[in-house]
């Protein structure tokens, strides 16, 4: 036997129990909205072009865009269509741009934890320094928010072999860390359990537009065909999660923006026929609606 995670078995997609959202709804569709501050001069970020020595103006000054303006146009957009997000928030936006996070907030949309910055990432730390990194932050957020968290999402998507069992720990009743599936799946950790709820990297900017290079156009049709075929493949009765994430740094540029807007017009044009919602309302439906049996 290869090493394995042990965190939950292999469960094929075919057999699953049949079931449905809100509505009826097969589909259940969610945004999440990333919320990123960096370090200026040091530590990790994405990257509009390679980067220089440190101070890497280019590449930071691209990313700060997100929070001065793309941030701004996205929650536009989002009222202009009617459409919640959840939001993946670094801490660090409480005392760099707590402007966007106030407008979140005023919309109701929910705001889940998403570490300190994305400069770091937790899986490097001992388990102790992890530990109060994770403390430190939902402290901060249950402050500013007048609740504490229910979900998470690394940044980088970095986790160390006892991030899982830190989070249940800690409070927190989802993560968003594994793309592995396309219902939400119980893990198991030292204390109990947690509900890992389907992050996307494929629909997601980053990997597409950063990674991949796709132009604005090309994203947008990924999403759609997406969004497109999932509808027809629901049409077997077990109810799918559909994840989109959006980087305001990156699809808050004008053009990108532009073609953003036609493939979530799309999808809110059918929302008598899908679920639009956040990740914390995935796990109330599942965990209170569903069946012990149905979840993975």
């Amino acid at each position: 036997m290869l090493p394995t995670h042990g965190r939950f078995p292999y469960r094929p997609w075919r057999g699953r129990p049949q079931g449905s959202w809100p509505g009826g709804a097969k589909l259940a569709v969610y945004l999440g909205v990333n919320l990123e501050h960096f370090s200026f001069g040091e530590g990790l970020g994405a990257e509009l072009a390679p980067g220089g020595p440190q101070p890497d103006v280019l590449n930071y000054a691209w990313r700060d865009y997100g929070n001065r303006v793309g941030a701004w146009r996205l929650l536009d957009l989002l009222d202009e269509l009617s459409l919640p997000c959840t939001v993946l928030l670094n801490t660090s936006m409480y005392h760099h741009a707590p402007e966007v996070v106030a407008a979140h907030r005023a919309r109701g949309d929910e705001i889940a934890g998403h570490g300190r910055t994305n400069s770091e990432r937790q899986s490097t730390l001992p388990e102790a320094e992890e530990a109060a990194l994770i403390r430190a932050c939902t402290e901060e957020l249950a402050r500013q928010e007048g609740a504490a968290p229910r979900g998470w999402l690394s940044p980088w998507i970095a986790e160390s072999r006892v991030t899982p069992d830190l989070l249940q720990e800690a409070g927190y009743l989802y993560s968003l860390n594994w793309c592995h599936d396309d219902q939400p799946v119980w893990k198991r950790t030292r204390a109990g359990r947690i509900l890992s709820i389907p992050y996307p990297q494929e629909a997601n900017d980053i990997p597409a537009i950063v990674a991949r290079k796709d132009g604005a156009r090309h994203f947008a049709e990924l999403v759609s065909q997406d969004f497109r075929e999932r509808l027809r493949q629901v049409a077997d009765g077990i109810p799918q999660v559909m994840g989109i994430a959006l980087h305001p740094y990156i699809v808050g540029q004008p053009y990108r923006l532009r073609a953003l807007r036609r493939v979530l017009a799309e999808i809110a044009a059918r929302r008598d026929e899908v679920w639009i919602t956040t990740a914390g309302g995935i796990h109330d439906h599942v965990t209170t609606h569903w069946p012990e049996d149905a979840i993975p």
